[in-house]
């Protein structure tokens, strides 16, 4: 769906990721964490699939550091440097404070997105996104 909005509006759309891990999914922090630690390497993207199309449920130790650390070799990123940054929480408070600014911005749950200023709660469908990007760039 991003790279469908991306590519109808060229140059006039920004796509922007900011972390906002749920406290109660005891994974979604670290695994915020192991995305940033990819995006070192240069797979956020990659990462941030791999993810979300091998999450098992909530709390189902699906994102637990061992298995974190396997979706970093199955991705091909340097072992030692990816576990290195998630072992030392190179990006804790990165995440924390990412957290911190979208509940301030009255982010309260997943998925939220902000379309020029305005927040945008739950799962929209690709059409309504292409509407409400119609409608700010007027």
């Amino acid at each position: 769906m991003l790279g469908q909005i991306l590519a109808e509006f060229p140059g006039k759309v920004r796509l922007v990721f900011k972390d906002f891990p749920l406290e109660f999914h005891a994974g979604a922090r670290p695994a915020a964490e192991a995305a940033r630690c990819a995006a070192d390497q240069g797979k956020f993207w990659q990462m941030h699939d791999y993810l979300y199309n091998h999450q098992s449920g909530e709390n189902e130790g699906a994102f637990s550091k061992d298995n974190l650390k396997k979706f970093a070799k199955a991705l091909g990123l340097d072992q030692s440097s990816f576990d290195s940054c998630l072992d030392t929480g190179k990006y804790t408070s990165a995440v924390q404070a990412e957290t911190v600014a979208g509940g301030k911005a009255g982010v309260n749950g997943t998925p939220a997105n902000f379309i020029n200023g305005k927040l945008n709660v739950g799962a929209l469908p690709t059409s309504q996104f292409v509407q409400l990007i119609e409608e700010a760039l007027k």
